[in-house]
């Protein structure tokens, strides 16, 4: 993906920052459960599974710096193999290692929704 596609996804995602996601938690879950459960424990669909160091999205969300990691993950290692975001270049040439999804930026303020709900009250 090319700096001007992260640009402009950052830009329809920073209000976010403001005033926190205003997206759907269910359907925030219910991708999280799909596509990132495969490598991350994610809430309490699978306390005991993600691989190795992964780290959860339970201690994700504890980080001050969780809002940029999830509105930016798409092009984060290894994400970028597998994650496309509409009408952007991909951001590598290496094959896939897992099947590979699309996200958008309403499915991303739907993800932040979610993993509000895992940070520490």
């Amino acid at each position: 993906m090319n700096r001007s596609a992260v640009a402009f996804v950052l830009g329809l995602l920073l209000p976010l920052s403001a005033s926190r996601a205003q997206g759907d938690v269910a359907a925030g879950r219910k991708l999280a459960v799909q596509h990132c459960a495969r490598c991350h424990v994610v809430g309490d669909h699978n306390p005991y599974g993600g691989i190795g160091s992964t780290p959860s999205f339970q201690l994700l969300a504890r980080r001050a710096d969780y809002l940029e990691r999830f509105q930016t993950f798409f092009e984060r290692r290894p994400h970028p193999v597998y994650v496309r975001v509409p009408d952007t270049e991909r951001l590598t040439d290496l094959p896939s290692f897992v099947a590979e999804f699309t996200v958008t930026p309403n499915n991303i303020e739907d993800l932040i929704a979610f993993v509000e709900t895992l940070k520490p009250k």
